[in-house]
Formats: C-alpha cells, structure tokens, sequence
C-alpha cells in the first residue's frame, strides 16, 4: 500500500493525481489536520509531528510514503531518510516532493538520478510561491543550486495561504487581496520569473484565481501532477519496492481530527464524496543515540 501524507487537506491534489497516473495501487492518505498547518511550526515539531505521521502509515501497511507536505518534506524528510529508516525501518521508504518539483522547475525530465546528473546550463530567473517554514529551510534553493547553479531563484512565503484554503475561501475579493500582497514582491521585480511553482500542495486549489493575477507568459507548475509522474518513474526504476506494493485500487482515507468534517471539506477539493476514520497518532520516542544528537541534526 502507498501511504500520502499531509498535514491537512493539499495532499489531496497530489492523491488525486496518484489515482489518475496509478490506480492500480491501494492508497492510504493521512491528514494531521488537528495540527495543522504545520507551515509556521519549529523544525523540531515539524520532524517530530511527521515523523508520528509516517510510522502511524507504516503501521497500517504502507511500505512507500509521499510526503505530500512541502514543510515536511523540507523541515522532515532528510532526518526520517537518513536518521529512523536505516535504524527502524530498513524495507521502508519515505520521499518528499521537493526534489522532484525543483527536476521540474528546471525542465529536468522524469528518470533523473540523484548524483548522477550533470548540473543543468539553465538560464533566467523561476519561483516557488511556499509556507514560511519551506522558505526559511531553503531547501528549494540548495536543491536547485546543485542542479542549476546558473538559475536565479526567487522564494515568496505565503504564509496566508493555507488558512484560505483550509476556510474554503478559493475565491472572491478578499482571497485576490491576500494572492495580490504575496505575488506583487515576485511579479514586479526586473526580471520576472519565467516558471512559477506552487510549493504547497494545498496552492493548486487557487489556481483560477491565481492565472487570473499571474500574466499568461508565466508557466504556473502544479505540483501533484509532476509529483505523480516522477514517483511513477521512480517505482519503475525501483521494483524492489514496486513489488511490495499492493493493487487492489483500495482507497482509505484518515484524519487526526473529525473524520466527517475532514470528508465533507475534502469531497470538495477531491471532487467526489468519500469516507474518512480517525487516525490516534502516538509519540515516537527516540533512541538514546537519537536523542543526543545536536538539535536540528541533519536538517536544512
């Protein structure tokens, strides 16, 4: 079973995608939607809310979870890769929506291999339009400066963002105000940004409103659908995992909060009704090499 995991309802625009490109597969989504957002959070509480997140997946089945949070991805992904896998859960894998999204902010096609590809020649100036905790990480920027050093990179936090969307307000005056305030510092600069990535999964739900500000000559990236043809890719080239994923086209969904009111606001943004279970996260606690490791280890 492939787990998706976000902190609340954008995760949903990448799961969408994932049952497009592959509905083969069982799917698990988690939404921590009692602690969300996670966006302004520490980047210990970050790692550790997500860290409860990914074993609460492994524990149900899930051999391959997509963090489909960009905060986690950013603030979470390297400490799980690097620090609890190799100790907890060898078999297991965890990936993050960050490097794929920055193959892509680039023009880098699918099949990309991490230390095997030559730093791209790419010119001009991109975007990533994220939360603020994405931001103050870099991670957008170390990723694209080891794959295209000769890009200039602008990060936009747009910390008003996901409480729109999590309000339900896609649209309308007040939405346009907020959009407007985040997009001036990014569109009125000299050399404006040829491609614009949403870095939050839960931006794609503003996109009508969003190309109605943006000018028609900017490419506008979404993430879940370059997300879903990347980890596509990367089951192909990995069938060691591939193979432990099971496809029965099962679909389960699960909330830390009320699991009626996370279906009935996210039926509107999956586009189709669905039913949803509490999930009761528990605390991971660490192992004594773990927890004496300098704060923020390995982090970004």
């Amino acid at each position: 079973m492939i787990g998706v995991f976000d902190s609340g309802f954008g995760g949903l625009t990448v799961l969408n995608s994932l049952f497009e490109a592959l509905p083969a597969y069982d799917y698990l989504f988690l939404a921590d939607s009692a602690r969300a957002p996670y966006g302004a959070r520490s980047p210990d509480v970050i790692n550790d809310f997500t860290l409860e997140s990914v074993e609460w997946l492994f524990e149900q089945g899930c051999t391959t979870v997509i963090l489909a949070c960009n905060t986690s991805s950013a603030r979470a992904l390297r400490n799980i890769q690097q620090l609890h896998l190799p100790r907890h859960r060898p078999h297991h894998r965890v990936l993050g929506v960050v490097r794929p999204s920055v193959e892509a902010l680039i023009g880098l096609p699918p099949g990309t291999i991490p230390g095997e590809t030559p730093p791209s020649s790419a010119s001009g100036t991109v975007a990533v339009l994220a939360t603020e905790s994405t931001v103050t990480s870099d991670s957008y920027g170390i990723e694209l400066r080891k794959l295209a050093p000769s890009l200039t990179l602008i990060q936009q936090a747009c910390p008003l963002w996901v409480p729109l969307v999590e309000a339900g307000e896609l649209s309308g005056p007040g939405a346009e105000f907020f959009l407007q305030r985040a997009l001036t510092p990014v569109l009125e600069r000299p050399e404006p940004p040829q491609r614009i990535l949403l870095g939050c999964t839960h931006f794609p739900l503003l996109l009508p409103a969003l190309r109605r500000l943006i000018p028609p000559g900017i490419e506008i990236l979404d993430q879940g659908a370059l997300v879903a043809t990347r980890f596509a890719d990367w089951l192909a080239r990995h069938p060691e995992h591939e193979s432990k994923l099971t496809r029965h086209g099962s679909r389960r969904f699960a909330t830390t909060d009320d699991p009626a009111w996370f279906a009935a606001r996210g039926e509107r943004m999956l586009g189709h009704a669905f039913t949803a279970e509490r999930a009761r996260l528990r605390p991971i606690l660490p192992t004594p090499s773990e927890d004496h490791r300098p704060p923020n280890a390995l982090r970004r």
